[in-house]
């Protein structure tokens, strides 16, 4: 830099050179400090010939911020995308963890072949899943045979999914930066689902979930019949027995204790990504950095991975 470059000069520089750095670490943030720092100096300080390269900085920093916004979104995290292949109507359902607003929607529709895309706020975390065999009743009342979440309504509102239900759990930004997700069949199984992160990297941004129909190998004690006699959902050992080894509660409450059941290894062997219980950490969590979107599929083909 020229030693006759004025503070004021400098401190631009300086200024813009964090901007930069600030920029690929915080992609999708509001208005950076250095738009507010030219804005606030083209107050203070008159124009002059010699502040031409100070406003073509400037102008260029406001450019950037402005496009960014207009191309991720305010606080735009990412987007998931669900698609329904499964041969009947789903209604899927959507809930924030704790401690974090809800989404724009937490329920709605989604017909035989039709897609839905939401946006999340950056550090989203919570779960999705299909309700299935839902109706309304001469009040209003909506409920469904699995997945139901309680509301009696197509919003779920912070209902949680009822057990059985197969879930797509994520926690975005977390460590490090990195998205963490898996599909979860510790509360059970009502339909297959496929979880594909798209624009991401790392050694474990890979798919995951659980794409085959464990209802037809259920056993008979976890089975869950509709009123038509159907086999609708397989419960988990825990919600079919409420026994402490099987929900790793009490005595059981660490993986030294909890182990593997054959229920839950009939889950692990059927679908080996999934969660299968409740310490089945190892081969069940994946990460990514920097995915765009997540593509969640129910009921994809059986050979699909």
């Amino acid at each position: 830099m020229d030693p006759h470059t004025s503070s004021y000069q400098k401190n631009i520089y300086f200024s813009f050179s964090i901007f930069k750095r600030r920029k690929k670490k915080e992609k999708g943030r509001d208005f950076d400090s250095l738009a507010l720092f030219c804005i606030i100096n083209s107050l203070i300080f008159p124009p002059s010939s010699s502040m031409a390269q100070v406003k073509v900085l400037c102008f260029f920093a406001l450019l950037l911020t402005i496009t960014e916004l207009f191309i991720t979104g305010v606080n735009s995290a990412a987007t998931f995308t669900m698609v329904n292949k499964c041969k009947q109507t789903i209604w899927p359902g959507l809930l924030s963890n704790a401690g974090i607003a809800p989404l724009s929607t937490t329920g709605f529709v989604l017909q035989k072949g039709e897609s839905k895309t939401i946006s999340v706020p950056t550090s989203w975390g919570g779960r999705f899943w299909a309700r299935t065999h839902c109706t309304e009743d001469s009040t209003g009342k909506f409920t469904c045979a699995t997945g139901d979440c309680g509301s009696g309504k197509l919003e779920c509102a912070g209902g949680n999914a009822l057990p059985p239900a197969t879930l797509a759990e994520f926690t975005l930004d977390g460590s490090n930066g990195m998205d963490f997700f898996d599909v979860s069949l510790v509360d059970g199984y009502n339909l297959p689902m496929l979880v594909v992160p798209q624009g991401g990297s790392g050694n474990n941004c890979t798919s995951t979930g659980c794409v085959v129909d464990l209802n037809g190998v259920c056993p008979s004690e976890l089975k869950v019949m509709s009123m038509g006699g159907e086999n609708v959902a397989c419960k988990s050992a825990c919600e079919a027995f409420r026994n402490d080894e099987y929900c790793c509660a009490g005595a059981y409450n660490n993986p030294t204790t909890c182990k593997p059941s054959s229920y839950s290894t009939l889950f692990k062997k059927a679908c080996p990504s999934a969660y299968s219980y409740a310490y089945d950490d190892k081969t069940s969590t994946f990460t990514c950095a920097g995915a765009s979107n997540y593509l969640i599929t129910f009921c994809p083909s059986p050979n699909t991975r």
